[in-house]
């Protein structure tokens, strides 16, 4: 494949008024399974390849894609993202500029054990049958449950006028279960394991799945939806003491601190889908985003994570950029071009949904650090004298700065004098970023750590889709407005 993008590369490096240009090919397979009470309800595979060529000339950016693979269908598609950047150039009103980096020659595979595209689908399906079923198993009021498992295989090559050439390979996916508890009184509860959305994903293969028990897990679900309906709805207080468990943090961590460091939103530049960013340029080392505490970081090189890989997609090698640093404001997550508007080194951040799109700023694994000294979370709770404990992820809100938010979830528990004390049902919790982060005085350490993954973060338009990480341990915050809804 790398001969058919040298090719185009080739042809580009001749014409007049080049000043950068990458090709990319791209080859992605999908399949998806899912099971609704122990029957199939749908399954879904998808296989997709081509070129796509991004450009500067005469100062413009240029974008074209083919689904063809040969190098004279790469060339074509560099053709056209040539005479798109001469046709918009009279327009542009700043020159595109690129950060500087070292150009970079190697490969990137996801490293696992058993190809999850070699286990059959019936296999598959077998696994999700039992899950749902282990879920009613116990409790007629559990009505229905669903079973879910995706994966995704791709390959890429880059090759770029500054000398990048890689080749990458990636595995992920996950898998995860929901149940549906229906009460006398019509009122409905939903738990969801081990995490909402899409379950626990990450890169890697089949063993990710088979180490989940996840008859297991969806047995536990089934019986918490039950436990759910005979439990007390959070009652409102407005300056509560507040755990959030870690896969409900690391969601926090998307929508409070991802989006809004992605520097393309700062700028203006993209406001699709999240809006834009509260956090400014001129806020940069002097605005205090939260407590101490808290330190967040991107990392594009977490073992197992969906933001992991060797190279972004303009060929910026895998780094891990600080964020947020003892509650200071301190880095974004960054292109080429946006990093050279401040004169700072890209942080490797450019990735787009297949060959067809054109590379978008997007979170890696956006971080919470552990605290390293912290306690596990059982310590955490013994040390709340009284709070809530909150879990997994049913609804949330944020307005277009990533300032205002509102999360509802699946299921609390009361913290009285350091013990668990009972249940509690659609919990709500609401604040505001920097207010919420500065509330927070404990953070669990790294043996609660963990790493989940979301497979269908949404941004641009025409939307491109994009595999995310996030690593939390639970962490407290004080003074947090909490309900039920």
């Amino acid at each position: 494949m790398l001969e058919s993008l040298r090719e185009a590369l080739s042809w580009l490096k001749k014409q007049r008024g080049l000043e950068y240009a990458e090709v990319r090919f791209v080859d992605e397979a999908t399949e998806s399974v899912r099971v609704r009470d122990g029957r199939v309800e749908s399954v879904q595979e998808t296989d997709a390849r081509g070129v796509g060529v991004r450009l500067i000339a005469d100062g413009a950016w240029g974008f074209a894609s083919t689904n063809g693979a040969d190098g004279a269908a790469a060339v074509r598609a560099a053709e056209r993202a040539l005479a798109v950047a001469r046709a918009t150039a009279s327009t542009v009103r700043e020159r595109a500029k690129l950060a500087p980096i070292e150009p970079s020659k190697g490969r990137y595979d996801t490293p696992f054990t058993k190809d999850p595209f070699a286990v059959s689908t019936d296999d598959k399906i077998d696994l999700l049958v039992r899950a749902t079923e282990s879920a009613r198993r116990k409790s007629a009021l559990v009505r229905r449950a669903e079973a879910r498992m995706g994966w995704v295989r791709v390959r890429k090559a880059l090759v770029t006028t500054d000398g990048t050439e890689v080749v990458q390979r990636f595995i992920y996916g996950g898998a995860g279960v929901s149940c549906f508890a229906v009460g006398s009184d019509g009122v409905a509860q939903r738990r969801s394991l081990p995490a909402a959305m899409d379950g626990e994903a990450g890169q890697g293969g089949y063993e990710r799945v088979e180490a989940m028990d996840l008859v297991a897990t969806a047995e536990r679900a089934g019986d918490e939806s039950v436990a759910l309906l005979s439990a007390e709805p959070l009652a409102a207080r407005s300056n509560a003491t507040v755990i959030l468990e870690s896969s409900q943090l690391a969601l926090q961590v998307h929508e409070s601190c991802g989006h809004p460091c992605e520097l393309d939103r700062a700028m203006g530049t993209e406001i699709s889908l999240a809006g834009g960013s509260f956090l400014q340029p001129s806020m940069l080392q002097g605005f205090r985003y939260g407590s101490s505490l808290v330190n967040l970081t991107a990392d594009a090189t977490n073992a197992g994570g969906l933001g992991t890989f060797g190279w972004d997609d303009e060929g910026v090698r895998a780094t891990k950029t600080p964020l947020v640093r003892e509650g200071m404001f301190v880095g974004y997550l960054s292109s080429r071009e946006t990093a050279a508007r401040l004169g700072v080194a890209s942080s490797g951040s450019m990735r787009a949904d297949g060959f067809s799109r054109a590379p978008l700023i997007r979170m890696v694994n956006v971080n919470l650090e552990a605290d390293p000294r912290g306690p596990t979370l059982e310590e955490l709770v013994a040390d709340t004298d009284d709070g809530i404990l909150i879990e997994t992820n049913k609804s949330w809100s944020i307005d277009d700065l990533r300032l205002n938010f509102q999360f509802g979830c699946e299921v609390a528990w009361e913290i009285k004098k350091g013990k668990r004390v009972r249940m509690l049902r659609d919990p709500v919790y609401t604040g505001v970023t920097p207010r919420f982060w500065a509330g927070c005085d404990a953070i669990c350490g790294p043996s609660d750590w963990r790493l989940w993954g979301i497979t269908t973060c949404g941004k641009g338009e025409p939307m491109q889709l994009m595999q995310v990480g996030h690593g939390a341990a639970p962490a407290r915050f004080r003074g947090v407005e909490v309900g039920h809804g």
